[in-house]
């Protein structure tokens, strides 16, 4: 018998409050406080400004639908096996240029940054659970129900 790599609701959680905080910093930034350090670039990195904060919202969306399929998994509105399903799994992120990012202010290149981060965290989760089961071993489902109780 085979279980899928089940995570854990504490993880999710944590990760969707830290996604959700981020987006809010980022619309904060790129949205109304950058203003004045984005209109101080010249025109091409004004153009990288908005082209980041637009990958960066992307990546965040991204990372949010994929911890909320996580939520209606553990919540049983939805199986595993539709949470696998393509249009389920995390969305692709476009890579942020280097250069771009390095003429950034320093608030922008910090939520670049940031968001990639976990962006990548929550893509080895994804990895992890689109992988073949691994094999069901019940005293490791009775430690993670020990877990999830406390």
């Amino acid at each position: 018998m085979t279980a899928p790599l089940a995570l854990n609701r504490k993880l999710v959680d944590a990760l969707y409050i830290e996604a959700m905080i981020l987006a809010d910093e980022a619309r904060s930034y790129f949205d109304v406080n950058g203003r004045e350090e984005r209109d101080a670039l010249p025109a091409l990195h004004r153009i990288g400004f908005s082209c980041e904060s637009l990958r960066v919202t992307t990546r965040l969306m991204h990372i949010i639908a994929w911890l909320l399929t996580r939520r209606a998994v553990d919540a049983g509105e939805i199986s595993e096996k539709q949470a696998a399903a393509p249009e389920r799994r995390l969305g692709r992120s476009q890579g942020h240029d280097p250069e771009i990012v390095a003429a950034l202010p320093e608030t922008a290149r910090q939520i670049v940054a940031a968001a990639s981060d976990l962006y990548s965290r929550v893509e080895r989760l994804d990895r992890e659970m689109a992988r073949p089961m691994r094999p069901f071993s019940p005293a490791q489902g009775l430690m993670e129900r020990l877990q999830a109780a406390f």
